[in-house]
């Protein structure tokens, strides 16, 4: 039951933040992303944790993305740094999370080649762009694709729950993809329907992440 409470006030916050970020209300954005962040923080907190060293490190992972969050939130290019480097230690984490679900076996399989490509693919896409912001997006273009390399791992391993296994890959798989906006928002068009997909896509990973706490055992 609280966990469908939490979703439904993620919901109504989330709807209007998407309003707040059409309209390019900073103000507004910020009134509505800050609670709605805390809320993920919350929900993992209120997870039962029967793998303490993984909620622990989700926990940390979770913060950091309140944090980065409300720096991205903010006007000036510091302000995005912040964020970028908030993110990327929160995908550290959860690359260490995740490891520790795997066997060195399930990090092989084409699933990984894919990923690989994608990342590759979207470097070369975005690198004519990034001028001074090639050495940290790179960095964080290896994280990420780590991280969701480390989540598909997880995901073979037949020891992990499998409904765990499912909630922690596609978690991750969504902040993957919605990290895809946020840079094609950013460094090739500044338009509105890259926060329209890549929000939803963001919260939903967030609290998939934080649900997949109170489900590996």
């Amino acid at each position: 039951m609280i966990n469908l409470t939490i979703l439904v006030l993620a919901g109504c916050l989330l709807a209007g933040l998407l309003a707040a970020e059409k309209n390019e209300r900073r103000g507004r954005i910020l009134a509505f992303k800050t609670p709605l962040s805390i809320l993920f923080v919350v929900a993992v907190v209120l997870q039962p944790h029967p793998l303490p060293s993984y909620y622990h490190l989700l926990l940390v992972g979770l913060v950091l993305g309140l944090i980065g969050d409300v720096s991205l939130a903010l006007p000036g290019e510091r302000a995005f740094m912040v964020g970028l480097v908030s993110f990327l230690a929160g995908h550290i984490l959860y690359v260490i999370a995740f490891t520790i679900l795997t066997r060195p076996s399930d990090w092989m399989s084409l699933g990984h080649l894919v990923i690989l490509g994608i990342s590759a693919g979207i470097f070369f896409r975005l690198r004519p762009y990034l001028g001074k912001m090639l050495v940290p997006v790179v960095l964080y273009i290896i994280v990420i694709t780590v991280m969701l390399g480390a989540a598909l791992a997880a995901s073979r391993n037949p020891q992990v729950n499998a409904v765990a296994a499912w909630v922690l890959f596609l978690g991750a798989l969504c902040f993957y993809l919605s990290d895809l906006f946020v840079a094609r928002d950013r460094f090739i068009v500044h338009r509105f329907i890259n926060r329209l997909v890549g929000l939803p896509l963001y919260y939903c990973g967030q609290f998939l992440l934080a649900f997949s706490v109170g489900l590996i055992g």
